[in-house]
């Protein structure tokens, strides 16, 4: 059975070269152009021997030799450098971090194949005691320093994305505010159009006219949601959410969550359980901004569940806290994207195949509504929890909600992003 080799190396004339020799004496070749990829395919493949490289883009081939001597599956894996770096004290320094042997470029093909043989057999180059000793110092030197480089970059970059983080949580909050003052204007300017006598006799007897007025009205009114909900996430993000915590009755918060949605259950032909009489009916809370999440969930469930679907609203109080559901019969999410659903922007959607409806099966939004909700739960001092099997169009497992909040929320709340 042919042996298998890993060839490590950024170079492609170098990586074509040594392909071609060893590929001509039988060997079954893997190459990989960078330290990352030739860790992941030598530890998944179990390579025989591996060539590597120095100076890789990502990593040294001593730290990758370090790094795969701690696997005790290459504990007695030949690992040989072949390097430009023809110096001693480099030689000494691959030995002291594992290497098995070191071969020097430009490659001579007429040798490659008998001294990978030769290391194939169990031969190994060393060093004396003093001078090992005195090449692992350097080494452990080596790594410390491009450690502390490396640590000093990443700050750098942290610091940059922070302020990159902090202009665009400003720029959607003036964004947001922008359009706001426009969209308010446009908003009165619909109404008294709705109000006016003239227009209100035309529109009783021109349905076209009353489509154009209902459209454009109801259109002013998504955007005033979208806007809306991009400044609450904004204060969210900044950690500037307010509480107006007042007398909370949680059953009425929840019948006018669902009565929003009445023509939608209808058309869709959705059933809702909810029985008014398990919820509580004294808390404290900021009920409005509740309502918000509670719409926000509802419309996720009204979104992912078929046509004729069931859905769910169960509560119960513990103790001092108060636990309700929302569980729909819908298609499901899958387990690796559970964790990931209330991140800002996030969508379960093909954004190639959005739509703009919030109510329609499997309908759009701007990936906001989770994170909102989200955020107000956070506020209160609760958790908010979703479980699916997983994500099934035909089998429909479904999907819950889990809401846990303190009977009575304290002013003020830290909220932790």
């Amino acid at each position: 059975m042919s042996k298998t080799i890993l060839y490590i190396e950024d170079d492609p004339a170098s990586r074509s070269l040594v392909e071609r020799t060893l590929r001509y004496g039988g060997y079954n070749m893997l190459i990989a152009d960078c330290g990352l990829d030739g860790i992941d395919t030598a530890r998944r493949e179990l390579p025989d021997l591996i060539l590597t490289d120095i100076n890789l883009p990502d990593m040294s081939g001593r730290e990758i030799t370090s790094l795969l001597r701690g696997d005790p599956r290459f504990s007695n894996t030949p690992i040989i450098a072949l390097t430009a770096q023809t110096l001693n004290e480099h030689r000494e320094l691959a030995l002291a971090a594992g290497l098995t042997g070191y071969m020097t470029k430009p490659i001579d093909v007429e040798t490659l194949l008998e001294q990978v043989e030769h290391y194939l057999h169990g031969a190994k180059e060393s060093l004396d005691p003093q001078t090992l000793s005195s090449a692992q110092t350097r080494y452990t030197h080596e790594l410390v320093t491009r450690l502390e480089q490396r640590i000093r970059e990443l700050e750098g970059v942290n610091q940059s994305l922070d302020h990159l983080d902090a202009m665009k949580d400003s720029f959607i909050q003036l964004t947001a505010h922008e359009l706001r003052t426009p969209l308010t204007l446009v908003y009165g300017y619909s109404r008294l159009l709705e109000d006016n006598p003239e227009l209100k006799s035309l529109v009783q007897y021109d349905t076209n006219l009353r489509m154009l007025i209902e459209g454009m009205t109801g259109s002013i009114v998504r955007m005033q949601g979208i806007v809306n909900e991009i400044l609450l996430v904004s204060r969210i993000m900044t950690n500037r959410i307010e509480l107006s915590i007042g007398p909370t009755d949680l059953g009425s918060v929840v019948q006018r969550a669902i009565k929003a949605y009445a023509q939608a259950l209808q058309e869709r032909k959705l059933t809702v359980h909810f029985n008014k009489a398990e919820w509580p009916e004294r808390m404290r809370a900021d009920w409005e901004l509740l309502e918000l999440a509670i719409r926000n969930l509802l419309s996720n469930a009204i979104k992912f569940t078929p046509d004729g679907g069931t859905i769910t609203l169960k509560a119960a109080v513990e103790g001092d806290k108060v636990r309700f559901s929302i569980k729909d019969t819908g298609i499901g999410i899958a387990r690796e994207t559970q964790k990931t659903l209330f991140q800002r922007f996030y969508t379960n959607n093909d954004v190639q195949l959005h739509s703009t409806s919030k109510t329609a099966f499997r309908g759009g939004g701007i990936g906001l509504g989770l994170s909102v909700c989200k955020g107000i739960i956070d506020a209160h001092g609760g958790e908010i929890l979703c479980y699916s099997e997983g994500y099934d169009p035909h089998g429909l497992p479904g999907c819950e909600f889990t809401i846990v909040l303190p009977l009575v929320t304290e002013q003020p709340v830290t909220v932790k992003r």
